[in-house]
């Protein structure tokens, strides 16, 4: 009996140890294409040949192997744009954690989508390369074990929506880097196409079944209002959380948001037209493609359904949105076993975003009087090799703005963070425009936005029972928002606004999430692929995490 059950035991341990998740391998060819989004020859960054880009669809737990050959004619980086990167910011593919990828070479990323589901996306973040394309979807499906809360779709469809430039990135990017503004849009695109009054659907319905439409903001600088003539939209899922299951007629979706909503076909069999629109713009922008019922006779309308109109609108919208408690994401348990509002707050950020500034005479835009700045060591790889000092100062940006600060600081900007800490971070826009802001590395629950200035005494008006646990928030001109996490994964985290143009001028910051121990228990140790550059690129390399 001894010897079976000892067998058993190292046949348990066996499986336990060898026994990984599912491995998805792609490999990428990137490179420019000539196309014409609005009609006008430019170039476009395909991979595979396909803008958007290739879906990435895989299911929670799988691990994601990705070989990108890099055909442009500079060096790039690609981010996945909302995974959290568990343990591994080495994978984040940003200026601050990656040296990027040469033209003429290949890199292989190798991440695992750690207990998530819900839709993200992937996008390159060097230079100006998300004005040109080579961005795509990342769908997580969850694992058969974990109940959904709603039957399956009939079919599940993409719809990437974003304003566009005709100009060139390198075009684009001369504007930026002589103190001017990119100014406004020339168009919008949904799924890389332009406005669809034509006869060819983009997607197709069958009377009576439910579909799932994933809808995302990939633009570069506008919110969108989306809606479907004749039908409403049902919430089902926000950046990876299932949502409470309200319906609207239609959705504003922010920079770099994502919701998936369910569409039941239930209207008269025809053409219907899917509409998008600028919000908060002097100029509407707006754009249509043509969903198609099977079988069905007749063209769409050309009356198109009218957005909403002011942000105190979009802002009950967000209130209304709600975490469904019971339902499970990732894990078994459900969501609302997680109790974030009974959690006391060890640190607060308040961060200031205003117009912008002038520094050397060029246009910068700061947070809390501090404009990051990219060098040619990331900050991941200068904490590893121990030369911090040669390359960037903790805490220059102070956690509460300064009264009447009339000097930019142009450096890279990185808080000092303490692993596992439960943080607020405060977004205070003093702009006139409608701000998005992302957090790589974690999902923060998203408890308030309101008008005017934040103050300690305003934390009465959060929700601290059933706020979405997402990555990007939007802030309302002359408003805030109010987010909460736990600094639960070490490493090097990009906190940064959605704006392409804020973003590349400075309003951007890092939160460095070290691990007391040097364990692989915490944090993953560096790839042996990852590339080096800058100081450390002829450094010994240091020793490696250890196991305990």
């Amino acid at each position: 009996m001894r010897v079976i059950f000892l067998i058993f035991s190292l046949l348990t341990t066996f499986l336990l140890v060898h026994c990984e998740d599912l491995y998805i391998y792609r490999t990428w060819d990137v490179k420019y294409t000539t196309l014409s989004p609005l009609g006008v020859p430019q170039k476009v960054i395909t991979i595979n040949g396909l803008f958007p880009g290739p879906i990435i669809n895989c299911t929670s737990n799988n691990n994601i192997v990705i070989t990108v050959a890099n055909n442009l004619d500079e060096p790039l980086l690609f981010t996945w744009n909302g995974i959290q990167q568990r343990k591994n910011s080495w994978q984040e593919g940003t200026l601050g954690t990656n040296c990027p990828i040469p033209p003429g070479t290949n890199f292989t990323y190798h991440f695992q989508v750690k207990d998530q589901i819900g839709t993200y996306y992937y996008y390159p973040t060097t230079s100006l390369h998300r004005a040109a394309g080579g961005y795509g979807l990342i769908s997580v499906h969850s694992r058969n074990l974990i109940p959904v809360p709603f039957d399956p779709p009939a079919d599940d469809y993409t719809v990437f929506v974003g304003d566009w430039y005709t100009k060139s990135q390198d075009t684009l990017k001369k504007l930026l880097d002589t103190g001017r503004s990119l100014g406004t849009p020339n168009g919008f695109l949904i799924n890389g196409k332009a406005d669809g009054k034509t006869d060819k659907p983009m997607f197709t319905m069958k009377l009576g079944k439910t579909y799932r439409f994933r809808i995302c903001n990939v633009g570069l600088k506008d919110s969108i209002n989306v809606r479907i003539q004749g039908h409403n939209m049902k919430i089902v899922e926000l950046e990876g959380s299932h949502t409470v299951q309200n319906v609207y007629d239609s959705l504003d979706v922010h920079l770099g948001q994502c919701y998936s909503v369910l569409v039941k076909a239930d209207q008269k069999p025809k053409d219907y037209y899917l509409v998008a629109s600028t919000r908060f713009t002097k100029k509407d922008i707006t754009t249509t493609t043509v969903i198609r019922y099977d079988g069905g006779k007749g063209p769409a309308s050309p009356e198109l359904p009218p957005a909403p109109v002011g942000w105190p609108w979009s802002l009950n919208q967000f209130r209304s949105i709600r975490w469904n408690l019971t339902a499970s994401a990732a894990r078994p348990n459900p969501q609302g076993s997680y109790h974030y509002g009974k959690i006391n707050i060890t640190r607060t950020f308040r961060l200031v975003m205003d117009s912008g500034s002038t520094v050397g005479g060029k246009r910068r835009f700061a947070v809390n009087g501090v404009s990051h700045t990219d060098g040619e060591t990331p900050l991941k790889l200068a904490e590893y090799f121990g030369v911090v000092d040669k390359v960037f100062k903790y805490d220059i940006m102070r956690d509460e703005p300064l009264a009447n600060v009339t000097n930019t600081i142009v450096a890279p900007n990185v808080i000092n963070a303490t692993f596992r800490n439960f943080v607020e971070i405060i977004f205070e826009n003093h702009d006139k425009s409608v701000q998005s802001w992302h957090l790589s590395g974690y999902s923060f629950f998203a408890v308030a936005i309101e008008p005017g200035r934040w103050s300690p005494d305003q934390r009465k008006k959060y929700n601290l029972i059933d706020a979405v646990s997402r990555h990007t928030i939007q802030v309302y001109p002359n408003s805030w928002a109010a987010i909460m996490t736990t600094l639960d994964n070490a490493g090097m985290w990009n906190l940064r606004s959605v704006s392409l143009e804020r973003q590349y001028l400075g309003e951007q910051l890092y939160l460095s999430v070290l691990s007391p121990e040097r364990s692989l228990r915490d944090e993953y140790t560096i790839p042996p692929n990852e590339l080096l550059c800058g100081i450390v690129k002829n450094l010994p390399m240091p020793p490696s995490h250890s196991a305990a």
